[in-house]
């Protein structure tokens, strides 16, 4: 079972790994080892390359899994002589004469962005040394320390969402009560949320699972860095389920779990396309720093800043810790009673006189 060293441990190796829309191999290939070391876990791959890991033996009630995504925002060389799809939305000045480096090859090349086209999502950079189809590339960092508290990477979104995921599957291994909790691993977040829709249109998630979505979302003044993990109610397309929100609210405000209650409204999330296409799911997050590894985004946005400067993405190692606690409390809760029925119901017998 996951202590709180080999979760970060797992944090760390995930978040670093070289990802990328419809390029999520390594990613892939480190859960596959993963669990290929427990042998009371399953994994299967649906049509759509998307990762399903299972307890095996019997099950009291319907699935409930932990969704993250694989992929983040890179570029992705679609040729030997420079040129590249930027999968993910990150704005225009982030790409204006940026330094980048190859992360998918031991030692690969650095270069510089030469042209960039934002309506196409296509450039040409030029590297110092040789660049194949199919690389991965990142913007270079300049500040890769760590900082006291916080959890710095390429890839926390949606890296670390897996990561915790994972490390409370790891938790969950030992309650009988839990054996229906999984992880669903998706792919191509970040173009569109294509691996969540083609799991949800294609019907490869089982009838009747309550989806946990996971996502390390933009830190909003609101929402801050530290506060603990956060159940989040909606994106900026729509609201969750109710009926499982309410119940993990329920759940976590009677444990010891710090914690916020935030609509999240700064992106979208995988929870919005399961809910289209007739699934449950709800929605948990992380405040993330630097979101798209776009530092002073503020700024940039505001027209208020000259250079865009790309930074590494950073969470609050307690929000992670609290987290893994907080899915494990959820993956219960969503078979539970809503309180709320009751508590109406005494309400109204107390006081429907009023109404004579």
């Amino acid at each position: 079972m996951a202590d709180r060293a080999t979760a970060e441990k797992w944090l760390d190796q995930l978040a670093n790994l070289p990802t990328a829309s419809g390029h999520e191999g390594a990613v892939i290939d480190w859960v596959t080892r993963w669990v290929g070391r427990r042998d009371d876990l399953e994994l299967s791959t649906d049509s759509g390359g998307n990762l399903f890991i299972t307890q095996k033996g019997r099950k009291a009630n319907d699935p409930v899994f932990a969704v993250a995504h694989m992929d983040h925002p890179a570029f992705v060389l679609s040729d030997g002589g420079g040129g590249f799809e930027f999968r993910g939305g990150v704005d225009a000045p982030y790409f204006e004469n940026a330094r980048i480096d190859v992360v998918s090859r031991a030692s690969g090349p650095s270069g510089r962005v030469t042209s960039y086209d934002p309506e196409a999502s296509r450039g040409t950079a030029e590297f110092d040394g040789d660049v194949f189809e199919g690389d991965i590339a990142m913007w270079r960092f300049r500040d890769t320390r760590q900082k006291a508290g916080l959890f710095r990477a390429p890839a926390c979104d949606d890296l670390a969402g897996a990561a915790a995921a994972i490390a409370a599957l790891d938790k969950a291994r030992d309650r009988t009560d839990l054996r229906n909790f999984g992880v669903m691993l998706t792919r191509a977040e970040e173009v569109g949320l294509i691996g969540a829709i083609h799991a949800a249109k294609n019907r490869t998630i089982p009838e009747g699972a309550r989806l946990l979505s996971i996502e390390t979302s933009r830190e909003l003044p609101t929402a801050r860095i530290g506060d603990g993990p956060i159940i989040r109610v909606g994106d900026k397309v729509t609201m969750f389920d109710r009926d499982l929100t309410n119940r993990v609210c329920d759940a976590v405000a009677n444990s010891s779990i710090r914690h916020q209650r935030k609509l999240m409204d700064g992106g979208g999330c995988e929870a919005t396309a399961f809910g289209v296409y007739g699934y449950r799911a709800t929605g948990l997050c992380l405040a993330l720093g630097n979101w798209h590894n776009r530092g002073n985004l503020n700024e940039v946005e505001e027209g208020a800043s000259d250079a865009a400067v790309p930074k590494l993405e950073e969470i609050s190692v307690a929000d992670f810790h609290g987290l893994i606690d907080l899915l494990l409390v959820a993956a219960e809760a969503v078979d539970s009673e809503d309180s709320r029925v009751e508590r109406l119901d005494n309400l109204y017998e107390s006081n429907r006189a009023i109404l004579s």
